[in-house]
């Protein structure tokens, strides 16, 4: 493994898991407890993580690295399914209108709607479309734009004027990031100005985001708490996050 690769890994790791150790990076990566911290040093000048006792956590923005949709579908996956499956009490009555972002969990909660319960559904994620073509109860729409190769999902101008015409029942977000000092994030302008978008598109906004989201600040905000009616987390949330948000107005169900 080449030394970028190795510190792409590692800053991807620390953003995954909020904070990792030197003895873990090393195990993980089968370097020594020396490499990493030479490379630890080296993301620590690029911005990218901040260096702790012990080991690093992320930096406040991770605008350089962001993973692909292959690479977060195989993360967390038992929560993401419990999450999407949380998610669907959240649907409006059926003849009603959802728009679904672009995200791993969103892909599962979208396979998991039921047959009989009618919808119109808008998105400008290409896997979500393609879970959704051909159902007899879905009336798809996909929405315009430039597909980014790392999320599969339409952004851009065409995108966001799309959105700006509709008023949907519910609109179900992802996001890289949710604190409670900057809200939601992303680290892409396009993808963040498309999610802002289908965040004002829905009377109510639904938030599908695992427990390893909360806390992690990336460099483009799209939302504010007081735009976010229901956050679908797992069990990793911690006590003081789940109050800090709830006194922020925002409903935390656990999956």
């Amino acid at each position: 493994m080449y030394a970028e690769e190795r510190q792409q890994a590692m800053a991807q790791l620390i953003g995954q898991q909020g904070r990792v150790s030197v003895a873990e990076l090393a195990e993980n990566l089968s370097v020594t407890t020396e490499t990493v911290r030479r490379d630890l040093s080296a993301l620590e000048r690029m911005g990218l993580i901040r260096r702790v006792h012990g080991g690093a956590v992320p930096a406040s923005t991770l605008a350089v690295i962001e993973s692909g949709i292959s690479e977060r579908d195989l993360a967390n996956t038992d929560a993401k399914d419990a999450i999407a499956a949380a998610a669907i009490a959240f649907l409006p009555p059926p003849g009603s209108m959802i728009v679904v972002d672009a995200g791993s969990t969103t892909a599962r909660f979208v396979a998991l709607l039921p047959r009989d319960h009618r919808l119109t559904v808008v998105t400008h994620a290409v896997p979500v479309a393609a879970r959704l073509a051909g159902l007899p109860h879905i009336d798809l729409f996909l929405l315009p734009g430039k597909v980014r190769a790392t999320t599969h999902a339409a952004v851009g101008s065409d995108t966001v004027a799309a959105l700006s015409d509709l008023r949907a029942d519910v609109s179900f977000l992802a996001t890289n990031g949710i604190s409670t000092t900057h809200g939601l994030t992303t680290p892409d302008r396009e993808e963040a100005a498309t999610k802002r978008a289908i965040a004002g598109a829905g009377r109510r906004t639904v938030v599908l985001a695992d427990s390893t989201k909360i806390g992690v600040e990336a460099s483009m905000r799209f939302a504010a708490l007081s735009e976010v009616d229901v956050l679908i987390t797992d069990s990793g949330i911690s006590d003081n996050d789940a109050t800090a948000l709830a006194a922020a107005g925002v409903e935390v169900v656990i999956a």
